[in-house]
């Protein structure tokens, strides 16, 4: 990798660390076959493997973590006490098909995709690492900076609960990471302080009753009609018992019940999540819904079986370290890069790491600027303006630079 000069033109000072041509189509070779080869959570090891390669390549000294997907890596000596600036990518994908058309670089794997953008997030924080590792061999990496990548993002509750137990946070003083938002264009980044995404919980409920036929419904219990009355009566009930600021949200994702149209079943299933924008509120939802759910089924005789499995709180975005990621941005690309992002009802287990220590969530503009099509997340034809690589990589290690300027211990 070249040293970039030390001024510009004008005579300004430039900040080092920005993103070499030759690193950065590796980035997106990189990136490219990560996506053809998605790895769910907890079974990432081709993906391990070809991260820590490559950081080995660089010189470096990667640790995979206990469970033997993910792994974490330090540049820089931290053993004096100097505080850690971790940067986080997660790196598993998810269970649906990728659906894009027309893309050399699809998916090679059944029922599996990349369509939330953690290839993207993984491209960025390995180019920052190996950015940083050239930086430090020349002297002009001021304080410690660890690279984790995590696995099991997508698996309630997350696997950055692993991670923190293997060690991910020892001597960390603030984490920063970056999510893809198909909503901003590449280029430039969204920031919010406080809560940026939202808790999550999974909800799976068992109705269950004696069946019968259809002809004599007052007979038994009507079972079908006791999980529509669940979906549509538990989320209203649960929206008038809590402030409605605080956005709590159950909103189901399955529903089965019954085989045949003159047979009432004796056995129904729901499944969905509860969402909910306010951390208070959070504590109290698993309460709240199961107290919703057992009235709705009681009212119509039906025994329920209720399996709220928590997840993960909001990601609170810490004042000074969403100020470190504006101003490096602004040191990268100017105030015109930066944009406000509202609170959005994602699910992120970042948060979890917030619960430790002091960080930040960026948006990531991944849509190609003037394209009218939205490709949202979770979603088979989900793709990524690659140019978010070097937004994502520069951003990085602008932050690393200015850290040691913005903190006295």
């Amino acid at each position: 990798m070249s040293r970039e000069s030390e001024a510009d033109p004008s005579g300004e000072a430039v900040l080092p660390g920005t993103l070499p041509e030759a690193l950065r189509a590796e980035l997106v070779a990189f990136r490219r076959d990560m996506h053809m080869h998605p790895e769910l959570g907890n079974q990432e090891f081709r993906t391990t493997a070809a991260i820590k390669e490559r950081l080995e390549k660089a010189g470096l000294k990667p640790r995979v973590l206990a469970g033997g997907t993910g792994l974490i890596c330090d540049i820089g000596d931290w053993s004096d006490g100097t505080p850690v600036l971790a940067m986080r990518a997660d790196i598993d994908a998810l269970p649906i098909p990728d659906t894009k058309a027309d893309c050399t670089y699809r998916s090679t794997v059944p029922d599996r995709a990349h369509a939330c953008g953690h290839d993207v997030h993984t491209a960025v924080v390995l180019g920052a690492g190996l950015v940083l590792a050239d930086l430090h061999r020349e002297g002009r990496l001021p304080r410690p900076v660890r690279l984790i990548f995590q696995p099991a993002e997508e698996v309630l509750p997350g696997g950055a609960a692993d991670a923190i137990e293997d060690g991910a946070l020892e001597g960390v003083g603030r984490i920063i990471a970056v999510h893809c938002d198909p909503r901003v264009d590449a280029g430039l980044i969204g920031l919010r302080e406080g809560a940026i995404t939202s808790a999550c919980d999974r909800l799976e409920i068992s109705l269950g009753g004696p069946g019968g036929h259809t002809a004599r419904p007052h007979l038994t219990t009507d079972l079908v009609t006791a999980a529509a009355r669940v979906v549509v009566d538990v989320p209203a009930l649960v929206g008038r018992r809590v402030d409605t600021r605080a956005g709590l949200a159950v909103t189901w994702g399955r529903i089965d019940c019954g085989h045949a149209p003159n047979v009432i079943p004796q056995h129904a299933e729901l499944s969905g999540t509860v969402r909910c924008l306010d951390l208070e509120a959070w504590r109290q939802a698993p309460d709240l819904v199961v107290a919703a759910i057992d009235e709705v089924a009681n009212l119509h005789r039906a025994k329920s079986e209720i399996n709220y499995v928590r997840g993960v709180p909001p990601v609170v975005n810490d004042t000074d370290v969403t100020g470190l990621l504006r101003d490096a941005m602004v040191a990268r690309r100017g105030e015109e890069a930066v944009e406000s992002t509202e609170q959005s009802l994602g699910g992120e287990d970042f948060s979890w790491y917030l619960e430790r220590v002091p960080g930040a969530m960026a948006r990531l503009g991944v849509r190609t600027p003037g394209e009218r099509t939205v490709r949202d997340l979770h979603q088979g034809d989900f793709d990524a303006d690659e140019h978010a690589i070097t937004v994502g990589v520069e951003l990085f290690t602008a932050a690393a630079l200015l850290d040691a300027t913005t903190r006295t211990v």
